[in-house]
């Protein structure tokens, strides 16, 4: 976990400017809310509302991001209404909390932008519970929305736009279906079901801090899209938390609030959740743990027993996710992968076809977009893969399977890559070969996305001296290889229940 975090590459430095500007861009809003004669409530409120600006609105392209952060009071104000207006009134507040769940979820067929909604829409009636927030509060409130996403606008969108000088980067969209059929809809109906159980349960527990179950539950469901990738997320976020507590009593607690070193500590810990986002979701849930466990220290009640019930009320959360995947309209690990693979595999013959074409004179091809793409798709199918090569499997026959098939994707794209970057060079010249070449990963991609039982014949030719054939043929041993894999018996699918 170590390793992942401090030795993971970051190209581009990426994952630090990301977090950097985060920094910059929460700190900002929290200095104009506190300028404007806002309470520490109402700073605090900025602060969350520009981190989720910064955080969850992922368009691909700038347009598109300023678009998703202009609409995210738009949504999130009247949820804190309905939330500070149903303050008093338990039943209809959790029937309303559990709606907002359900078509949070459900937002997220309409892809980055219904995502980014959906989030900002939970994350506002989730405040309004950590706050106790009042009608009497709302103007406070309202202030503190509006002008921490423009603080954050002005430094994503102005001072610091490093995606400006990127090209858009591809977002894949999740698989498709109809009615229940589709992955959003039953995420829908599990999430709401899972936090309906957070929720009873949690307020068992804790008729105060009930909602940190529910918020687990929320979490949890984010980014994953089958039974085994909530099940693992549900274990790393338990994790990640117990760490953060373990860590609460000798960090957040001696502080006792003190304003300084809590700020120097609250940047510290939007730093590592930005930064450690992308490749841990274990190391990402220690730092909103502190988070969490700093600004219940500022408003003045933090204690080793708030640090306790925070465990619980997390287990509780998990639990409910654990539940729901299990027996509310399940999707199985096997479905998600399948689904990812394929269109992974599609997108290297298409990254193969362009690259053809670019070595045959064509001026239109473009096939440094579709390398773009077809890294989106391996990062999605490592993450659906997660699951079977996850140390607690113990199922090693899959785990081994699953682990030559990773290994596998990553040669097609490697050789994909090197037929790139020859294909961009202007003196590369075309081979006839290679259309003979292409032909035959064409066939390679139909066998093994079309359930075809057909052999997978590597081209029994002399190793070849032009670059570009060289790298064609390193990608038909890697798909004739993937064909063992994925094609085990019935009995014993790559990915299972």
């Amino acid at each position: 976990m170590l390793k992942r975090v401090f030795v993971a590459p970051d190209p581009g430095r990426m994952r630090l400017r990301f977090a950097a500007r985060a920094v910059l861009g929460i700190a900002l809003a929290v200095v104009v809310c506190s300028l404007a004669g806002l309470s520490l409530v109402g700073a605090v409120t900025g602060g969350l509302a520009a981190l989720l600006a910064l955080f969850t609105v992922t368009d691909a392209t700038v347009r598109g991001q300023a678009v998703t952060t202009a609409l995210l009071p738009a949504v999130g104000l009247p949820v804190l209404a309905a939330a500070a207006q149903l303050h008093d009134h338990p039943v209809a507040r959790d029937l309303t909390f559990l709606a907002v769940i359900g078509a949070g979820v459900y937002a997220r067929r309409f892809g980055p932008r219904g995502h980014s909604l959906g989030v900002f829409a939970f994350m506002t009636f989730f405040v309004a519970q950590f706050l106790h927030a009042t009608t009497d509060r709302l103007p406070e409130l309202y202030a503190a929305v509006l002008l921490s996403v423009l603080s954050a606008s002005a430094i994503r969108f102005g001072l610091w736009c490093y995606e400006g000088k990127l090209p858009p980067a591809p977002v894949p969209a999740p698989p498709a279906g109809t009615g229940l059929a589709r992955v959003t809809t039953r995420q829908a109906v599990q999430a709401t079901a899972g936090a309906g159980f957070a929720l009873v349960v949690g307020q068992l527990v804790s008729g105060q801090r009930w909602y940190w179950a529910v918020g687990a539950t929320w979490w949890i469901f984010v980014n994953t899209a089958s039974r085994g990738e909530t099940l693992v997320r549900g274990f790393r976020r338990v994790l990640g938390t117990v760490i953060g507590i373990g860590l609460g009593p000798l960090i957040a607690v001696p502080l006792h609030g003190a304003a300084l070193p809590t700020a120097a500590l609250l940047a510290g810990c939007v730093f590592g959740i930005f930064y450690t986002a992308a490749v841990s979701y274990t190391w990402m849930m220690l730092w909103v743990t502190l988070l969490a466990e700093l600004l219940y220290g500022l408003l003045g009640v933090l204690t080793p027993g708030l640090l306790a019930l925070r465990l619980a009320e997390t287990g509780v959360g998990a639990l409910g996710a654990v539940l729901a995947v299990l027996f509310v309209l399940p999707v199985t690990t096997h479905t998600i992968t399948d689904a990812w693979i394929q269109r992974a595999l599609r997108c290297v013959h298409a990254c193969t076809a362009e690259a053809a074409a670019r070595l045959a004179g064509s001026t239109d091809a473009d096939p440094a977009r579709r390398i773009a793409e077809l890294e989106q798709l391996l990062g999605r199918v490592r993450l659906a893969v997660a699951p079977l090569v996850h140390p607690l499997n113990p199922m090693l026959g899959r785990k081994r399977r699953a682990r030559r098939v990773l290994d596998l994707l990553d040669d097609c794209a490697r050789e994909t890559r090197g037929l790139v970057a020859v294909a961009a060079d202007p003196e590369a010249s075309h081979d006839a070969r290679l259309a003979a070449a292409c032909w035959r990963v064409e066939a390679a991609v139909e066998a093994l996305t079309g359930g075809e039982r057909a052999r997978l014949d590597i081209a029994a030719e002399a190793p070849a001296a032009e670059p570009a054939l060289a790298h064609l043929h390193g990608l038909e041993r890697a798909l004739a290889e993937l064909a063992t894999p994925l094609r085990t018996p019935s009995g014993s699918p790559l990915v299972g229940a």
